[in-house]
């Protein structure tokens, strides 16, 4: 894979009883075809961040996640294809106990193992205090010298790879949709778009640090809104209704989303949508980024709750 190559990807036009009902048309961006595993939004996050690495002569990439992340996987997979070995700080120092039985019951972890990474499991509390300088020095004196990758992959260089995700053809779209975790992927879209446009972006998790989070990469603020009535109780929390919604949108579409990220904001598209937020003849580009990898591991919590899985 040719992290310095310029992708674009499909957009796929959506085509349900709701939207000719309310004459809208919706296109979903297809960012997850982009590789298995560095898909969607994280192939767009580590592209200049790799590249920053390189040009630095490091030998080894660090950064953090939980037990579940998208993030984790794509760094893990991206680091063995650029020759840079990766560690990775993981909340849950539980996980850390039995590290076979970990990677044996989690398919996230084992993927990214598979590909070399080393793990080092925190508990939440430290977790929460991962970027002060004490932490990094304890971690340069267990693994050596690395370049430091944030949560998600949301930095400059995270954001300038997100900017790319809008080609020549979006300009005729009037509002950008995304999921947003940590806010690189939407402020890269905000810095992208054209001067008309309007974004939403449908937060995966509780809070409001998110906006502040935004703004410090963006200038134009006017143009963007968080829709955050669409969490499903927070962060990889999900419901019954959802799981359903995302099985009803894949055999409608033959677009799979995942519980996390896409599923809640292609939801909220979708509700905004029948609310009549949207005026007639809007045309919404939806941007799927990725995260597919990450179903096998909900799957698994579902079936031992004994509950609908996700059809893949």
């Amino acid at each position: 894979m040719d992290f310095n190559s310029h992708i674009q990807t499909e957009n796929q036009q959506i085509f349900l009883p709701i939207l000719e009902e309310k004459r809208i048309e919706l296109f979903i961006k297809r960012e997850d075809l982009i590789h298995p595993y560095i898909s969607g939004n994280k192939f767009r996050k580590l592209k200049y961040n790799l590249d920053e690495a390189i040009k630095l002569k490091k030998k080894s990439l660090l950064t953090f996640g939980g037990a579940f992340s998208n993030h984790i996987v794509a760094t893990a997979v991206a680091g063995e294809i650029a020759g840079l070995k990766t560690f990775a700080i993981i909340r849950g120092e539980e996980l850390g106990l039995n590290l076979a039985k970990t990677l044996e019951e989690n398919a996230t972890l084992r993927r990214a193992h598979e590909s070399g990474m080393k793990f080092h499991f925190v508990s939440r509390e430290l977790y929460r205090q991962k970027t002060s300088f004490g932490f990094i020095e304890k971690m340069k004196n267990k693994w050596g010298d690395f370049y430091l990758i944030p949560e998600g992959g949301t930095n400059i260089f995270g954001v300038q790879g997100c900017e790319e995700i809008l080609s020549v053809e979006d300009k005729k779209m009037n509002f950008i949709c995304c999921a947003v975790g940590t806010g690189g992927t939407i402020a890269g879209l905000i810095n992208g778009s054209k001067r008309n446009q309007k974004l939403i972006g449908f937060p995966a998790l509780k809070g409001n640090f998110l906006s502040e989070e935004i703004k410090k990469y963006t200038i134009n603020n006017k143009k963007w809104r968080l829709q955050k009535d669409y969490t499903f109780g927070g962060y990889a929390k999900h419901t019954d209704e959802l799981i359903r919604f995302i099985n009803d949108f894949n055999k409608q579409t033959g677009v799979l989303l995942d519980p996390v990220y896409t599923g809640k904001m292609m939801f909220g598209v979708l509700d905004l949508i029948k609310k009549d937020y949207f005026e007639e003849n809007t045309k919404i580009l939806a941007i799927h980024t990725g995260g597919i990898q990450g179903i096998d591991g909900v799957n698994q919590k579902l079936k031992d709750k004994s509950k609908e899985l996700i059809l893949v």
